[in-house]
């Protein structure tokens, strides 16, 4: 059964930094690839970055609103993928999600749509005070 497990979100202060884990089990990073996305109170849920499997190859994708900031990495003996978030602004709170689908690659045409992807994790909260 796929199970993806946020965790790492909290409290920051503008400016600051935090790190976001999605674990993942049921499933490998060889032959799935991992967005990660956020949605605020009253807002559409937004993709932040796509990272492929560890059979693809690329760059991994950001939105220009995170690039720069956010950086999305794994951890293949963890089976966990990671977002590091950067100089962090009150508009990043949000709650943040990752999710998964099967196949090496992000989608070039849609990675941020979360109509891409079969699977979500529970999500973490993550509050940026000013």
């Amino acid at each position: 059964q796929v199970q993806l497990v946020e965790s790492g979100g909290g409290l920051v202060q503008s400016g600051g930094s935090r790190r976001l884990s999605c674990a993942a089990s049921g499933f490998t990073l060889d032959y799935h690839h991992i967005g990660w996305f956020r949605q605020a109170p009253g807002k559409l849920r937004e993709g932040l970055s796509c990272i492929s499997s560890t059979s693809g190859y690329g760059d991994p994708y950001y939105a220009d609103s995170v690039k720069g900031r956010f950086t999305i990495s794994r951890d293949v003996a963890k089976n966990t993928v990671y977002l590091q978030m950067n100089s962090l602004k009150p508009e990043d709170t949000a709650v943040y999600y990752c999710a998964t689908s099967a196949g090496y690659y992000c989608s070039g045409y849609g990675w941020w749509a979360p109509s891409e992807y079969d699977h979500w994790g529970q999500g973490t909260q993550v509050t940026v005070s000013s």
